[in-house]
């Protein structure tokens, strides 16, 4: 593949010119490409119907099944972007981890990860592991056509976090003790993450994902300086390893405004930027050679049209100045949002910023 994501010597694929990847690529575009974070999923009456008895992670290796999650958002909204429809914690799963998702908790791990022996849970992922997502993207690279699908993954801190906590944590105590306190076995298990990740966004990429998203949910709880020392290197190791593939690589973490240079400095061609930092101080924070991604507050969709529409030019005037932008929520969509205001904000977004 070339740097630009077209692949090499070839004729560009038939995404290759979409606003989106335009945008990713900090190339003029016809309008402001918008996708969501969780836009495929809760918000959605067709979602809940086609899910209906079907436990999450099941949900996540039925091919036709995931490709008509992901597929639902495109043909209600018409954004500009799919994202697949996984979890941060299929890979883990698909290597043999004893997790499970729990309706209202989120993911419940088993054994947690305390010890040198708790490693022996985490092999390498192969292909034939999540054969189901070669399958699924192959389904939507067939329907989606021009429109891009955007693969991911979780972090390596954010699944470290939930393998040593045993699920989700507001304290990161273990985590947290661990990296501060055997430093050398939490530098391992970042590292051995960081190749099941790499692993997992290249099955995507190989399907036909035209990019990939980082997702360090949980980064946000970092110092600086911890974030550099400790979790930067192996989110690192996961953009290099993809960066031969030539597809943008997009970084996105939760209450992360300290550590956007940090995020950018890690690899990543798109940085995501949560609703607490305006998007004109992120690129100053990030600097110059990055696409920046996002970032209206997803409770402001709860306020009305002309809130919504307010506080969506807000984001476009503050993106006004940038390399590159992809209009994006802050944070994922919230399961009680009206699917109409999503649809209203993509066409808001897409006529106020025609070029």
């Amino acid at each position: 593949m070339s740097a630009n994501g077209s692949p090499a010597g070839q004729q560009p694929t038939a995404t290759y010119d979409s606003a989106f990847l335009k945008a990713c690529r900090r190339e003029p575009v016809p309008h402001t490409p918008v996708w969501f974070m969780r836009q495929a999923g809760r918000s959605l009456p067709e979602y809940h119907k086609v899910r209906e008895g079907v436990p999450m992670l099941e949900s996540c290796t039925r091919p036709e099944l995931v490709a008509e999650i992901t597929l639902q958002p495109v043909r209600r909204h018409g954004v500009d972007a799919a994202i697949y429809f996984s979890d941060i914690v299929v890979p883990l799963k698909a290597i043999g981890v004893d997790l499970d998702i729990k309706p209202g908790v989120g993911p419940v791990v088993a054994h947690p990860i305390r010890t040198r022996a708790d490693l022996a849970q985490l092999r390498d992922l192969t292909p034939e592991d999540v054969s189901y997502v070669t399958e699924a993207i192959g389904l939507l690279t067939a329907e989606l056509g021009p429109t891009p699908l955007i693969g991911f993954a979780g972090a390596p801190f954010t699944l470290a976090s939930y393998l040593i906590e045993g699920g989700p944590s507001r304290t990161y105590e273990n985590a947290k003790a661990m990296m501060y306190g055997d430093p050398e076995l939490w530098a391992d298990l970042l590292d051995r993450l960081a190749d099941i990740t790499a692993g997992f966004l290249k099955v995507q990429i190989e399907a036909g994902a035209s990019a990939v998203q980082l997702f360090d949910s949980w980064a946000g709880a970092l110092a600086p300086a911890d974030y550099r020392r400790s979790v930067l290197p192996a989110s690192a190791k996961v953009f290099d390893a993809v960066s031969g593939y030539g597809v943008p690589r997009i970084h996105f973490g939760v209450g992360t405004g300290e550590l956007l240079k940090l995020m950018g400095e890690a690899g990543a061609d798109v940085v995501g930027v949560d609703y607490r930092v305006p998007l004109d101080e992120a690129a100053r924070r990030i600097g110059p050679g990055k696409t920046l991604q996002g970032n209206l507050d997803p409770a402001v969709l709860f306020a009305g049209k002309e809130a919504v529409e307010t506080k969506a030019r807000e984001v476009l005037d503050a993106a006004a100045g940038l390399e590159g932008h992809v209009f994006n929520l802050g944070h994922g969509v919230m399961p009680s949002t009206d699917p109409d205001a999503l649809t209203r904000l993509v066409e808001f977004v897409h006529t106020e910023s025609t070029r």
